[in-house]
């Protein structure tokens, strides 16, 4: 997505995109993209910094309350030191002066799309793991709290007064409910669940 009020800056890096099979969107204003809304795929930000009514540091602001976490990288023909460190504190990934070397945009956009990419994809495998974990029972989830505190099973069976047997039977019938293939896989998914 590129927000820039420059008519002919847009157009051009939206060439620049099409030219190496990278689909966009271009929008004169932050107003205009907030609007439109943010497409549910791998994507980044092409923001200019200082455009008429909201800035390219109140879109980042902007989504960063509306919890999007789209990667963002600033355009500027105005850098100075302050900004920019305000911008990277907030999470840009870069920040790039006007005129802007095409090779350079292109790599910090592809960078960026990889970057979106692994992270929807881990919040998507964090997700499934949230959903298997409601079929587990009240006592298969005690287990699974004394597995991640690295308790061997005849602890965990003392704890819960229960027999070192019927702890394998529970960590197992868990560990297929979460899909783990390893104990480390199985202790991973727990953590996630903040067991």
């Amino acid at each position: 997505m590129i927000v820039d009020d420059d008519d002919d800056f847009r157009e051009t890096l939206g060439d620049l995109f099409t030219s190496v099979g990278l689909p966009s969107m271009a929008f004169p204003s932050t107003a205009a993209l907030l609007k439109n809304g943010l497409p549910d795929k791998p994507s980044c930000m092409v923001l200019d910094l200082r455009m008429p009514g909201a800035s390219g540091l109140d879109l980042q602001a902007r989504l960063a309350e509306m919890g999007a976490r789209v990667p963002v990288i600033f355009l500027t023909g105005y850098a100075d030191v302050p900004t920019t460190v305000r911008a990277m504190k907030a999470g840009a990934l870069d920040f790039l002066p006007k005129p802007v070397r095409e090779q350079e945009l292109l790599d910090t956009v592809t960078d960026a799309l990889r970057r979106d990419h692994e992270r929807r994809c881990s919040e998507d495998a964090d997700a499934e793991v949230r959903r298997l974990a409601q079929s587990l029972t009240p006592r298969e989830t005690d287990v699974l709290r004394g597995v991640s505190r690295g308790l061997l099973n005849k602890q965990i069976a003392f704890e819960l007064g229960i027999t070192e047997i019927t702890v394998k039977m529970h960590r197992s019938s868990a560990g297929r409910k979460l899909r783990s293939n390893s104990v480390a896989d199985l202790i991973k998914k727990v953590e996630l669940l903040g067991l």
